[in-house]
C-alpha cells in the first residue's frame, strides 16, 4: 500500500546559508474508483482509508446511503505490467438489489487533489439525488464559543500536517463539541470523502447532529458532501464561495466561514448559532 509521506533532497536556504538536506513530503497518487468493476472516477489523493474514500464518494453521487448498500469493497490487482498491485484501484461491489442510479452530479472522470463542481445545474442534482434532507428536530444549537474552539482542536489532531505542511483536514464534532472523527489528505473533498465513507461503514448516516469542519475554503463541492450525508452545520477557517453559500441556503445547512479565534461568519442557517446580537 502507498505511504503518507515520502522523503525528497532539497536545497535549503535559511539566513543566507545554503544546505542540502531530505525533506518530508505528502504523498500524492492517483485512485480509480470503480463501482461493480466499471470506472467511475479518478482522484489524486493521499493513500491511507482509500475504501472509506470511495464509498464517501459514492454517497456524496448518490449511489449508497447505508452500509446495507455494499457487498464488499476490494483493491483490484493486476495494475501494472508485472500483475503486482499498486492499491490504486479500489472497486466497490453493490449488494445484491441495490440498483446504480443514474449519476446527476456530473464530473470529469479525472479530478484533481482540489478539483470542483460548478454550474447552476448542480443546485439542482444535489436537491434531486439527497437521501436525508436536513431538518433536524430539534434543531442542533451551538453557541460561537464553542465554535471558536473547533479549529484548535483540528489543528491538534493533524499528525501528518505536522510533518509536511501539505495537507488539508476534516473532522466530525457532536454538537456537544466531541471529537467524533478526523481525516487528513492531500485533497480536502478527499478527507471529507474518508469521513462520510467511514461513518457509512459504521451505520451512522445520516450525520443528522454533527457539525463538520474544513481546515480551508468552503467550496460547492464540500457543501454538497455534507447535504449528501445529512450534516447540518459545515464550518471552514477560509471563506465559502458564492454557489457554496446558495446551496446551502437552500438545502437548510448552517454554513459558517472565516472560523478564526472568537470571529466568524455566518452565511446561511444561523437559527442554529446562540447569536447575541443581530
Amino acid at each position: 500500500m502507498g505511504r503518507v509521506t515520502e522523503r525528497r533532497r532539497v536545497v535549503r536556504v535559511r539566513g543566507g546559508a545554503v544546505g542540502i538536506r531530505p525533506d518530508t513530503l505528502v504523498a500524492e497518487e492517483p485512485l480509480e474508483i470503480r463501482l461493480n468493476g466499471r470506472p467511475i472516477a479518478v482522484t489524486m489523493r493521499t493513500p491511507g482509508d482509500d475504501f472509506a474514500l470511495a464509498v464517501g464518494f459514492l454517497v456524496s453521487e448518490g449511489v449508497l446511503a447505508a452500509a446495507e448498500d455494499v457487498r464488499n469493497v476490494v483493491y483490484c490487482a493486476g495494475a501494472t505490467a508485472d500483475g503486482s498491485n499498486t492499491y490504486n484501484v479500489v472497486d466497490v461491489q453493490l449488494a445484491p438489489g441495490v440498483t446504480v442510479p443514474d449519476i446527476t452530479l456530473e464530473r470529469n472522470v479525472y479530478t484533481t487533489s482540489s478539483c470542483g463542481l460548478c454550474g447552476k445545474a448542480s443546485l439542482d442534482a444535489v436537491r434531486t439525488t439527497a437521501r436525508f434532507p436536513i431538518a433536524d428536530r430539534p434543531p442542533v444549537r451551538l453557541t460561537p464559543g464553542l465554535l471558536a474552539a473547533l479549529p484548535e482542536r483540528l489543528r491538534a489532531e493533524q499528525r501528518v500536517f505536522d510533518r509536511t505542511g501539505g495537507l488539508h483536514a476534516a473532522a466530525l464534532f457532536s454538537e456537544d463539541g466531541e471529537l467524533l472523527d478526523v481525516r487528513e489528505d492531500v485533497g480536502r473533498h478527499n478527507a471529507v470523502d474518508k469521513l462520510v465513507g467511514r461513518a457509512l461503514r459504521e451505520g451512522r448516516l445520516p450525520l443528522e447532529r454533527a457539525v463538520l469542519l474544513v481546515s480551508g475554503r468552503a467550496s460547492f463541492e464540500l457543501v454538497q458532501k455534507a447535504v449528501m450525508a445529512g450534516v447540518p452545520v459545515l464550518a471552514a477557517v477560509s471563506a465559502p464561495s458564492s454557489l457554496a453559500v446558495d446551496l446551502a441556503i437552500e438545502s437548510g445547512m448552517t454554513l459558517v466561514g472565516f472560523l478564526r479565534g472568537q470571529d466568524m461568519n455566518v452565511y446561511a442557517g444561523e437559527h442554529r448559532i446562540a447569536l447575541e446580537n443581530g
